[in-house]
């Protein structure tokens, strides 16, 4: 019988007085894909944190291949074979993608300036080409790679240190559905290698197509360990329970039942390059959603509509009067906002407060007529908007990176509301959000339909705009292929005509 590779007991885990780990137990396998699930806050991270040395536990036990060890720093994790690959893998654009793969180790040689054999390098990230062979030209810089591609080199980095544990924390966050099956083939040729391992991911669906178990983590303790081969297990509601530990009815609200008088349309609406003649109305009361894969023109279509990219044609009407706007502050004072989907860089300022993000959006609400900010004013309205989206806070003078994933998107989108819009336009508004997260966003944006306000989703999950929307668009390589109300529609017609353009084979 083959040892069990990796054996966490009993580990816990204390910041300040709360216990983040509450007597964990976690095991792995030789050549398993093991996902750990949980909603922020569940205790993954810390539990990862400890297994690749970033924190030291308080208390429990690690014993690899049946051998009890002690890691005490990052260098000790990698000692023991163990490598973390993060979601966004740190990496020199201007270097090849052998010379990523051996940052840092690029010479065995001591001195002050040792001289680096680049052919030497080439020649070893070719024989690790041969063991784990995947489609990738190392001789190309990682700036002019894919999505996929510098993410293999991040695998490939690992695995030069000869490690037999691998963690996979959200591997496929930015990954289209083509660079996600590229990422797998990778996964399965590791895993015939024996390689381990532990997969991250906030997409339930991911888990059923890669990952041979699961264990769920909530409030820092153990709630199951489950085989996805089981059939209670493979059902994203049950799993979904089982984080929030409670029943989820519904994860989408009901529908609209009251629509009122159109708010936004558009005719004729093109790009050049990426979309071409997309017509469409929204009312208030009303969400549209538009679903597509990247590549099929709706982030540029997102963009366009809020005037961040000008439009190459067409014509835009509010209240059934023509717009002519020229850029996103244009947009704004029209009553559009858009809430992007890249939250990081074009949604929300880091290393800024709470209140400092939202208030941003529309200053001229909290300014006296001298022009100054009435800072008094400005947290007293931030405060009732995060208050309004449950915002999960210290308070709002903590800093926005410091939030979980979930909770820097309600900051995006109370930055939103604070604008006071009549039509707001979300692009993917829960990518990166867990399940609870996501259902409150759900409601959140229901919410917003009920006042009044016309919305537009745009999102590359299919399901998302079948489950939330009243109206349902599909873009197929910038060209609509589909246009009619969701309660006409099944899933997967709308999966068909955005993936192939509504034809049966391609």
């Amino acid at each position: 019988m083959e040892t069990t590779k990796l054996r966490m007991q009993g580990i816990q885990k204390e910041f300040a007085g709360v216990k983040a780990l509450d007597g964990v137990n976690f095991e792995l396998q030789p050549g398993e894909v093991h996902a750990l699930l949980g909603i922020n806050g569940a205790g993954k991270s810390t539990l990862i944190k400890i297994l690749s040395g970033v924190y030291q536990k308080d208390a429990g036990s690690i014993q690899l291949d049946g051998k009890s060890i002690e890691i005490n720093s990052t260098q000790d994790a990698i000692n023991n074979g163990i490598a973390t690959v993060y979601q966004d893998p740190q990496m020199i654009p201007s270097f090849t993608g052998y010379e990523n793969i051996y940052l840092g180790a690029e010479t065995e040689k001591k001195g002050l300036f040792p001289r680096i054999n680049k052919r030497n390098l080439r020649e070893k990230a070719e024989a690790l080409l041969e063991r784990f062979p995947v489609n990738i030209d190392l001789d190309r810089t990682v700036s002019e790679l894919s999505a996929v591609e510098k993410e293999i080199i991040a695998v490939l980095r690992a695995l030069s240190k000869e490690m037999t544990i691998l963690i996979l924390d959200e591997p496929t966050s930015i990954l289209t559905e083509t660079e996600t099956e590229v990422l797998f083939r990778l996964i399965h040729v590791l895993k015939e290698r024996k390689v381990a391992i532990i997969y991250i991911t906030h997409r339930l669906e991911e888990i059923f197509q890669i990952a041979d178990r699961l264990t769920i983590l909530r409030e820092g303790k153990n709630v199951a360990t489950l085989s996805t081969n089981d059939d209670e297990t493979n059902n994203h509601l049950a799993v979904a329970e089982l984080m929030l530990g409670k029943k989820l009815d519904k994860i989408y609200p009901e529908k609209s039942t009251s629509i009122g008088d159109e708010k936004l349309s558009v005719d004729n609406f093109s790009l050049a390059g990426s979309f071409n003649n997309v017509a469409f109305k929204v009312h208030g009361g009303e969400i549209l959603g538009i679903f597509g894969l990247v590549g099929s023109g709706v982030e540029e279509l997102g963009k366009t509509l809020f005037s961040v990219i000008p439009k190459t044609s067409g014509t835009v009407r509010m209240n059934g009067a023509e717009l002519s706007l020229s850029s996103a502050n244009e947009a704004i004072s029209n009553g559009i906002f858009l809430v992007p989907g890249d939250r990081r860089d074009e949604g929300q300022i880091n290393d800024e407060p709470i209140y400092f993000n939202v208030s941003l959006s529309n200053l001229k609400r909290v300014s006296r007529a001298t022009g100054l900010i009435d800072h008094k004013r400005e947290k007293h309205c931030v405060q009732e908007l995060v208050d309004q989206v449950q915002l999960a806070a210290r308070d709002i003078n903590q800093e926005v990176s410091l939030l979980s994933g979930g909770n820097q998107q309600k900051v995006v989108i109370s930055k939103g509301l604070f604008t006071e819009s009549q039509v707001y336009i979300f692009a993917e508004p829960t990518v990166g959000v867990d399940v609870g997260a996501k259902t409150g966003i759900y409601h959140l944006i229901r919410n917003l339909a009920e006042q009044g306000k016309a919305i537009i989703i745009i999102s590359s999950d299919c399901e998302e705009v079948f489950g939330m929307c009243d109206q349902a668009m599909v873009l197929y390589k910038g060209h609509v292929t589909l246009q009619k109300s969701v309660h006409e529609c099944r899933l997967e017609e709308m999966l068909l005509c955005g993936v192939t353009g509504g034809k049966t084979s391609e």
